[in-house]
């Protein structure tokens, strides 16, 4: 076996690597994250127009209280509550929230770069090309407000299905000593109505999850119609090993 005098493992020692240094080197080959991408990418593909207008409605009706006192904003409030069909629409919420929840968790395994790259999921490269822009964003503002998605997500599952929670509360406290003060928290933390530092915050972080659904579509689009992979990060890697081989090649 050839050894790196680095300490790291080259082209001999690839295909000894523990799954653990997989995940640390190079996720990407690892069975979980192609399952992941794959259901993470369809379930995008079928919910992107309804997070975009979850997103939206939700942010404005932050400030429903507000709103209230000039404007009819009931309707908005009943659309982003049940879609204007009641007990089928809140039903069809709690799907969405479901898909919203799993995007979040298949999101975070996605995300995950290598420890080589990882800050570089964090910023948004904005001088580069437009998939690129589009990839940096989708991914910096999913790791920035994954604990706000993952949030509306669950709560909006408590909202349409609350007997599950209250089952599984009941199991896990069945002295009701905790289920009503963390279910109620999870009912505001939805809103956010708590000051008016975290209206702006909530109203402003509920625009993420349309931004989420908008750049999601141009990556679906971009894989679709040019035949591009998901993420440019990776058309460069390829690029830079093509030319490194290459240039070992012409030396040898």
């Amino acid at each position: 076996m050839t050894h790196s005098t680095g300490g790291g493992p080259i082209a001999g020692d690839v295909n000894h690597l523990t799954i653990w240094q997989e995940w640390l080197q190079r996720p990407q080959s690892l069975w979980v994250h192609r399952i992941a991408f794959n259901v993470h990418f369809a379930i995008g593909v079928v919910v992107c127009l309804y997070v975009m207008l979850m997103g939206i409605t939700g942010s404005v009706i932050v400030y429903r209280d507000e709103l209230s006192r000039r404007l009819s904003v009931e309707w908005l409030v009943r659309l982003h509550t049940n879609l204007l069909s009641r007990q089928i629409g809140r039903f069809l919420n709690g799907i969405g929230a479901i898909a919203l929840t799993l995007l979040c968790l298949t999101g975070a395994i996605i995300w995950w770069p290598g420890i080589k790259n990882w800050h570089r999921s964090l910023t948004v490269n904005w001088r580069a090309h437009l998939g690129r822009v589009s990839w940096d964003l989708h991914s910096a503002l999913g790791f920035w407000f994954y604990l706000f998605v993952l949030i509306w997500g669950i709560s909006g599952m408590y909202f349409a299905f609350s007997r599950p929670f209250y089952a599984l509360f009941g199991f896990l406290d069945p002295h009701d000593r905790l289920t009503d003060p963390v279910l109620s928290l999870l009912s505001d933390l939805h809103f956010g109505r708590f000051n008016w530092f975290t209206k702006v915050l909530w109203s402003l972080g509920g625009l993420v999850p349309a931004v989420l659904a908008g750049t999601g579509v141009f990556v679906c689009c971009r894989r679709w119609i040019y035949n591009k992979t998901s993420n440019p990060h990776q058309e460069t890697g390829v690029i830079v090993a093509r030319a490194h081989s290459t240039r070992q090649q012409k030396n040898e």
